[in-house]
């Protein structure tokens, strides 16, 4: 398959399969215990039904929306997600420029192979920076600190990942930064060697946003240490306050699930939370955000920006996410798998499939703007 036959989500699932070495697409692809909240994530969206209106007048659509004082041209951004440079060689600068091309919005992790100033400089569209608390206040501080004098425009604290999700697939591979694998692993690594002569002839593997606290040489720290020792399991919503007076801006809490939840972080001053169950990679069996947006919506929608992830492949998801409420949704699968099977070209390739699935979409549901959706253009099964 080549990347002009990649023509759905499934499709570039299919040639990052082929591209990648066993335990990296594995890492992609899995999720928590039996993966059951990650094949659920995606079919929530399959238990409502879309009601068009005809005959409205929609030679011209406007897919634009503002989220966390944002404008984005398309109603779907690029979620932070980590190592981006082992999936390919352009990593983060890859997203970031397909991003910039169709006026969306990217980020940058905490555990983001390159650096969020290098991103902030070369790209004027928004900007994300997705970080984690840590039991060292003092590293908290710094990083926020090093977010503002970046330019970042919104920060964004990850809330359900106090300790690592079980994920299986990691665990028979021996997947693992730095590598650690089983001979299973070292097996399907050996059978994919152009990912292996594209990793040693490019740019050194690094995580600039944490280098100087996580020892990538094996040492006292690794990726599965990070979360283990780093990450401090006691943070609470004052806590989280301290942060949010700290930053004085675009704050957003990712990984909230419930209303109450939501409500406090209205009343600590987030402008932003955004529905999340981590992909399904952390709580196994916890609910779909798709099935809890409408209430949350409910409870906070005109205080707070609701935003959701987790589950988004095709552009009637987004549409049925916007008809419930949330100003924009985000995606983490939906451009790695194109990112792993073709770098830019395969993230612009996904975003432009995805612009068009939403603009025909629209067209056929009969709306000009995206304000127009309702739960009205929703039957529930």
């Amino acid at each position: 398959m080549r990347l002009t036959q990649c023509h759905n989500f499934q499709d570039f699932r299919t040639l990052a399969r082929k591209r990648l070495p066993g335990p990296i697409f594995n890492y992609i692809d899995g999720a928590a215990d039996d993966e059951v909240t990650y094949r659920a994530n995606t079919s929530a969206f399959d238990r409502c039904d879309l009601l068009p209106s005809v005959l409205t007048g929609v030679e011209e659509v406007d897919m634009s929306v503002t989220v966390m004082g944002q404008k984005l041209d398309m109603p779907i951004y690029c979620s932070p997600t980590a190592l981006q440079r082992l999936f390919h060689h352009q990593g983060e600068r890859a997203v970031a420029a397909a991003a910039e091309k169709y006026g969306t919005m990217f980020g940058v992790s905490s555990l983001g192979t390159v650096s969020l100033e290098e991103m902030r400089k070369k790209h004027k569209t928004p900007q994300v920076y997705q970080f984690y608390f840590h039991r060292d206040r003092g590293l908290n501080k710094a990083m926020m600190q090093r977010a503002k004098e970046a330019g970042v425009d919104v920060m964004m604290l990850t809330v359900d990942s106090i300790t690592g999700g079980n994920r299986e697939r990691d665990k028979r591979t021996g997947f693992s930064i730095p590598f650690r694998l089983t001979l299973g692993g070292m097996i399907q690594f050996a059978m994919k060697p152009m990912w292996g002569i594209n990793y040693v002839t490019h740019e050194k593997f690094r995580l600039p946003q944490l280098e100087e606290h996580v020892d990538m040489g094996g040492g006292a720290s690794s990726i599965g240490g990070y979360f283990s020792e780093m990450l401090d399991p006691s943070m609470n919503w004052d806590d989280v306050a301290e942060m949010v007076a700290d930053w004085d801006g675009q704050f957003c809490l990712k990984g909230i699930m419930t209303a109450e939840d939501a409500r406090r972080a209205v009343d600590i001053g987030c402008t932003g939370i955004v529905l999340s169950n981590h992909g399904g990679r952390q709580l196994d069996g916890s609910r779909t955000p798709f099935d809890q947006l409408k209430e949350i919506v409910d409870a906070v929608g005109d205080d707070i920006d609701v935003i959701m992830d987790s589950g988004i492949q095709r552009g009637t998801h987004v549409l049925k996410a916007l008809s419930l409420g949330a100003k924009a949704v985000g995606g983490g699968r939906f451009y790695l798998y194109p990112l792993a099977a073709a770098g830019q070209k395969g993230v612009e390739r996904a975003l432009g499939l995805m612009h068009a699935e939403i603009e025909r979409s629209m067209k056929l549901m009969g709306v000009t703007s995206l304000d127009q959706l309702s739960p009205e253009n929703l039957r529930f099964r």
